[in-house]
């Protein structure tokens, strides 16, 4: 296998998603960073749906790692395994650290390059521009937003949502997901609530069948149920012991990973007991690139003195429904119309999100 040259202080960063890419900005003039990332961009993931109808929004929402970076390395190349002093590539790659930051997030697949991600979307634009009908596949935040985004561009399509769950947006309250169903249903969409859709049984006819016998036809169909975190490579890892029954990272108050002083996990793949949300992913970044810097000038990663504490807060999230509306869950209310809608629908945070990686909105 070919060796990565070893220099003083190593960092690697596995995943090149909202936490790994910031905390790879934050600490690449501290350190020998090493970003390893089967891309070669950022995708900025809660912009996706509208670069799915509108793709020229995509080309600022997805920002090539070395827009960002420009005193690391960048390997675009899977991990497939690490020990405690090295990381492995599934291109033969072996990468020492002093300090690994795992942020893999959820397991999903995504085009090596900006180029070929930018005709995903350009090929999903076209498909809903040509088709009449339409099924979205999953209640959750992607499905009901790509529902707003859908009915803001072409308001005439017939729009089916079906989610298996009792009510829309569950991890929200119920008088958040009861105004998104409002709204829906206020746009004529047909909202099928605690069914299925088996798609590999009905996709080449344009029927789907749903699992209460509900035919169901579409021109074309987008599924937007839940993505496996992005750990399973870890199971056959020294970390195996360290993840939860839901595949997720078991870390301390400092973000370590449980006894292994050189190794952090950021982002959706710790099991911090909080609503996994972008900004709070950013924070998780945060609060490593202080802790890496303070471990690298006392020269050893055992020492805990000074080193920050993360605290899970009451999260603030925000669902937007197309440009202009937008249901918003506080920490002791719901809202939604104006408020939220200023908050997040107009621009979906991209010209704050560039601004945070250092480029021009």
């Amino acid at each position: 296998m070919e060796q990565v040259a070893n220099k003083t202080k190593n960092v690697v960063v596995i995943g090149g998603g909202v936490a790994g890419s910031l905390l790879a900005k934050s600490i690449q003039f501290h350190s020998n960073l090493v970003l390893i990332d089967p891309k070669e961009y950022y995708d900025i993931p809660w912009t996706d749906n509208r670069s799915r109808v509108e793709p020229t929004f995509a080309e600022k929402a997805l920002i090539k790692h070395s827009e960002y970076l420009s005193n690391g390395t960048i390997i675009n190349s899977r991990a497939i395994d690490i020990t405690a002093t090295e990381v492995f590539t599934d291109e033969g790659l072996v990468v020492p650290y002093d300090f690994l930051v795992l942020a893999t997030g959820h397991d999903v697949p995504l085009p090596r390059t900006k180029t070929d991600r930018l005709q995903q979307f350009k090929q999903d634009y076209e498909k809903i521009k040509c088709a009449k009908s339409i099924l979205i596949i999953g209640g959750g935040r992607t499905g009901v937003e790509l529902a707003g985004e859908i009915v803001t561009d072409f308001p005439d399509k017939k729009v089916t949502l079906v989610h298996k769950g009792p009510r829309l947006l569950e991890f929200l309250g119920v008088k958040a997901s009861t105004k998104a169903m409002k709204w829906l249903k206020s746009k004529k969409f047909e909202v099928l609530l605690e069914q299925t859709v088996d798609i590999d049984l009905d996709d080449s006819v344009g029927e789907f069948k749903t699992s209460a016998g509900k035919t169901i036809s579409a021109d074309c169909h987008f599924v937007a149920t839940g993505k496996a975190v992005g750990s399973g490579w870890l199971r056959k890892t020294i970390l195996k012991d360290m993840l939860d029954e839901h595949g997720r990272l078991k870390v301390d108050d400092k973000l370590r990973v449980i006894g292994h002083d050189k190794i952090f996990a950021i982002g959706d793949i710790t099991n911090v007991k909080e609503m996994k949300l972008g900004y709070i992913a950013q924070e998780h970044a945060t609060v490593v690139a202080k802790n890496i810097n303070l471990l690298m000038k006392k020269g050893s990663e055992k020492e805990s003195k000074g080193l920050s504490s993360y605290k899970p807060g009451s999260a603030i999230t925000v669902v937007s429904l197309g440009r202009k509306n937008a249901v918003g869950q506080l920490p002791f209310m719901t809202v939604s119309g104006c408020l939220p809608t200023m908050f997040k629908s107009k621009d979906l945070f991209l010209g704050w999100t560039r601004k945070v990686m250092g480029l021009h909105p």
